[in-house]
């Protein structure tokens, strides 16, 4: 049975606890979650990875829990959430400028804002808007910040769709894949979630430590 979009269990919902608002929502939170998270700097605090991968687990129904999303509906709540968040906040971040980022008071979203513009001007628009799927708080700033910064919208919207793709089906797919291969694998979800999180990392790792060493590479030949 698929759980209902709206139930009563909405009074007590946790907006930091991926399965609280799976219990909550279902699949439409989901989506609400995306857009929110990749398009409003409001939703930099919300539990993105971690809300893909336990939704794709609870659409194989194993482990203890009596929620259970249908995967195609799912699917594209995901992708549809994340793209059109992504794409929302570059065009806020083009008509409003840095205004939104300066008007924050969080540490937090002022340290992402500071790492988006890193890596905007370290790896280019390209490698930037992909890379920036992969980081808590970075992919909520980025797209406003490119919006800002002049990033032109044919590149931002190709490059940003790449990403996106990649971030919300991998992480949807992959606990639907485990869910479907480890019996009560929900037991182990805390642990596997910080997995997944470090995982997301890699690519960001892979890039910082390949461009010090071309830096490095640089000096000695200077």
């Amino acid at each position: 049975m698929t759980a209902p979009l709206f139930g009563a269990s909405q009074l007590a919902v946790s907006v930091l606890s991926a399965q609280s608002l799976l219990t909550a929502f279902g699949v439409l939170g989901v989506g609400v979650v995306m857009f929110a998270e990749t398009g409003l700097l409001i939703g930099f605090f919300l539990p993105g990875d971690s809300l893909l991968f336990t939704a794709g687990l609870l659409c194989t129904g194993s482990g203890r829990h009596s929620v259970k999303l249908s995967l195609p509906p799912l699917l594209v709540a995901a992708v549809v959430g994340a793209l059109a968040g992504a794409q929302c906040g570059y065009l806020l971040g083009r008509k409003a400028g840095g205004a939104l980022l300066a008007r924050s008071r969080s540490v937090r979203l002022q340290e992402g804002a500071h790492r988006a513009q890193e890596l905007l001007e370290r790896y280019g628009h390209a490698k930037a808007i992909v890379l920036a799927r992969f980081v808590p708080v970075v992919r909520t700033v980025l797209n406003p910040m490119a919006g800002a910064l002049g990033v032109p919208a044919r590149t931002f919207t190709v490059w940003q769709v790449a990403g996106g793709l990649v971030w919300s089906l991998g992480l949807t797919l992959g606990g639907y894949v485990l869910g479907s291969s480890i019996p009560n694998v929900d037991r182990y979800l805390l642990p596997i979630i910080a997995v997944i999180v470090a995982v997301s990392l890699i690519p960001l790792a892979a890039e910082l430590y390949r461009s010090h060493r071309a830096a490095k590479a640089r000096e000695v030949r200077g």
